[in-house]
């Protein structure tokens, strides 16, 4: 078990027909609603095969689940934090979109990594659909402080989360 960087196969699946939409929220019709789990543990099962975020007390909850940061820890409840997303965009050959940076403020947990996925209820759509994971590279921890995650430019070149031909 380890968590990846990587898209899910159902996200990759779920775009191709059409269950997810990046538009800003003030866009007509607004885009999808997105959320931000973190996980405590290299040793989460986060990646390609990732199909959704469940809570973890639920008796038949993916095993992803059973390490997320705990809702005993000071400033995270389950499910995480909601994301604004940073809008649609085009280079040549690459199309991309970005979240703007979130944090817990008065927080005391460690973090590993996180799930990225779709809150909305969408017809069609997997409840609380996997988007993606992240890996930290290594324990990130915050002790009474502010954690905060900053995602990268969105731009071709360094959105988090870009399709290329």
């Amino acid at each position: 078990m380890a968590i990846s960087s990587v898209l899910t196969n159902t996200f990759k699946t779920e775009l191709l027909k059409g269950l997810h939409s990046f538009d800003t929220a003030g866009a007509t019709p607004a885009g999808n609603a997105f959320k931000i789990a973190l996980y405590s543990s290299g040793s989460a099962n986060l990646g390609t095969t990732t199909t959704q975020w469940v809570v973890a007390s639920t008796p038949t909850a993916d095993p992803t689940n059973t390490y997320e940061v705990t809702t005993t820890s000071s400033g995270y409840t389950s499910g995480g934090n909601a994301l604004t997303n940073t809008g649609v965009g085009v280079s040549t050959v690459t199309s991309f979109t970005d979240f703007s940076d979130t944090s817990w403020t008065s927080a005391s947990f460690t973090a590993r990594g996180c799930l990225i996925y779709n809150s909305s209820s969408v017809t069609g759509l997997t409840a609380n659909a996997a988007v993606c994971s992240i890996d930290f590279g290594g324990d990130k921890t915050v002790s009474s402080g502010t954690f905060t995650i900053q995602f990268p430019t969105n731009d071709s070149s360094s959105a988090i989360i870009r399709l290329t031909s």
